[in-house]
């Protein structure tokens, strides 16, 4: 057995002593910010918990405007033991309060303009602090360093990150510390990321991508960030003759391919564009790399196990349409959904993970952490998906995304590439609406290609060849934009709660 490899903290740390005067951060403006004045941000910050009661294992909870004393908080929880619970910044208060109830926080760090907001939560063993993205706050106040490092196992935990809650009420996933070493370590060996690189950073910070993918690599492999608010094309394309990464959701890439600055040249010094959090387009893949001399390489990840797969770095095709071969130390499988049993390659069916990456469990629901796992310690992810011939797994939908239609199972992704495929179609979702005889059907929403206008009849025949019939739309919609979250990922039910009544009274 290999020694328990370094937490995220320990790891951050060796980095300060190792090149202390580094930049850690480079902000719009020119701003530097070095591993030894993060580590002194760090220690501040820690103080200051402390001081709040936050003991080891308490959940320190953040819905904070991004800057780097907000990364720096992420660490001070990590180093005093702390459980760190990152919130997104477009949820209301009122949004917050059920999250906050379920974790129940020591610690709830706002930014300042919502400090009134929560007010009414202090007490109770609530401590209510403030960041702004500045660096102001009640957070920052104090010149406190508390010098202690929690001695945290690969089994403590180290944050709880709430799913995206698409049907009933978000679960908070528990991350060890073990998972996020163990993932962020098979990251930089499948990625080659080292302290050389100097990556692009314009996720949010509230989420495993941005956070437990991007920084976590950058602060423990003693790499650069060019730390940025938000994603801004402009801005990005002039940082690209000095970086080597960029990670980012596929929105970008499609944002990206509209600046005519986008060229060979521009991309001359980086080596690596990494693309995940919702499916990229085959089409904007093979045009950004007709456009940049780049294969943009997409990865496989979620809430509860970070990442689980990624198209190679070197060593084979990175294939549009595909996540990818498991990550070191990570098993994939593709089973039946009802018996467990393995299929054969093609075929598609539940896919299920088992590594150190994955999490410990559902915060205070033991039930439904135990109906998520297989009895032999594989995590049942909700997906569905099937190995190719290469070996790649192809994610094709959520199982909750699955259309069955009289008695017919129906696979979205199927119809939607080649509804993609079409001209006039910029982008397609396919969705299930109850129907009265056939218990549900297929609807397709499609968005527009600039400049046309797709029609239902033109679309249901340019498809028709390539598919059983059961599986034919009954109905084209065309919508300006399909909903989407922060990462981009398509909002289904958003779609399915649009057009439920679409066939109802219907007997066709």
């Amino acid at each position: 057995m290999a020694p328990p490899s370094p937490t995220i903290y320990r790891s951050f740390a060796e980095q300060v002593r190792r090149q202390p005067d580094r930049a850690a951060f480079e902000l719009p403006g020119g701003r530097r910010i070095t591993y030894r004045e993060t580590a002194r941000t760090v220690e501040r910050i820690a103080a200051r918990l402390v001081a709040d009661g936050v003991t080891p294992g308490d959940r320190v909870a953040m819905q904070v405007d991004k800057s780097p004393e907000a990364i720096a908080l992420y660490l001070a929880t990590l180093r005093i033991g702390g459980v760190f619970l990152p919130l997104n910044t477009a949820y209301t208060d009122a949004e917050t309060e059920y999250f906050i109830g379920d974790a129940r926080p020591r610690v709830l760090v706002c930014s300042p303009r919502r400090r009134a907001g929560h007010a009414h939560r202090e007490g109770d063993g609530l401590v209510v602090e403030t960041l702004g993205a500045q660096g102001d706050g009640t957070l920052m106040e104090g010149d406190g360093h508390h010098d202690e490092v929690f001695d945290a196992s690969a089994d403590d935990p180290a944050a709880i990150l709430y799913t995206s809650g698409t049907t009933g009420r978000s679960k908070g996933a528990v991350l060890t510390h073990g998972n996020l070493a163990s993932n962020c370590r098979a990251l930089l060996e499948a990625w080659r990321f080292t302290d050389q690189d100097r990556l692009i950073h314009a996720l949010p910070i509230f989420h495993v991508h941005g956070l437990f993918v991007a920084a976590n690599m950058t602060l423990t492999a003693g790499a650069c960030m060019y730390y940025l608010p938000k994603f801004d094309v402009d801005t990005v394309v002039d940082l690209l003759p000095r970086a080597t990464v960029l990670m980012g959701v596929p929105t970008f890439y499609t944002r990206l391919l509209k600046s005519d600055r986008l060229t060979p040249e521009a991309c001359a010094s980086m080596r690596l564009f990494v693309s995940g959090s919702a499916p990229l387009l085959a089409s904007d893949h093979q045009a950004f790399e007709a456009r940049t001399g780049h294969a943009i390489l997409e990865r496989y990840g979620m809430t509860e196990t970070g990442m689980n797969t990624t198209n190679p770095y070197e060593g084979g095709p990175r294939k549009p349409g595909t996540v990818g071969k498991p990550l070191p130390g990570t098993e994939i499988r593709v089973v039946d959904g009802e018996t467990g049993r393995t299929l054969p390659d093609g075929e598609v069916g539940s896919v299920e993970v088992r590594g150190p990456n994955v999490f410990s469990g559902y915060w205070q629901l033991p039930e439904k952490t135990a109906a998520e796992f297989r009895a032999d310690g594989f995590f049942i992810t909700g997906d569905l998906g099937r190995i190719d011939e290469d070996g790649y797994l192809c994610i094709v939908g959520r199982g909750k995304d699955l259309v069955i239609s009289g008695g017919y199972n129906i696979y979205p992704k199927e119809i939607e590439e080649l509804l993609d495929a079409h001209p006039a179609v910029l982008e397609s979702a396919v969705i299930g609406v109850p129907h009265p005889d056939f218990g549900e059907t297929v609807v397709a929403v499609v968005v527009p290609a600039p400049g046309q206008e797709p029609r239902e009849s033109e679309l249901l025949e340019f498809i028709a060849g390539d598919l059983a019939r059961f599986k034919h739309p009954r109905a084209v919609r065309v919508e300006e934009a399909l909903p989407r979250n922060v990462m981009g990922k398509v909002q289904k039910a958003e779609l399915r709660k649009r057009y439920r009544d679409l066939f109802a009274g219907s007997d066709a």
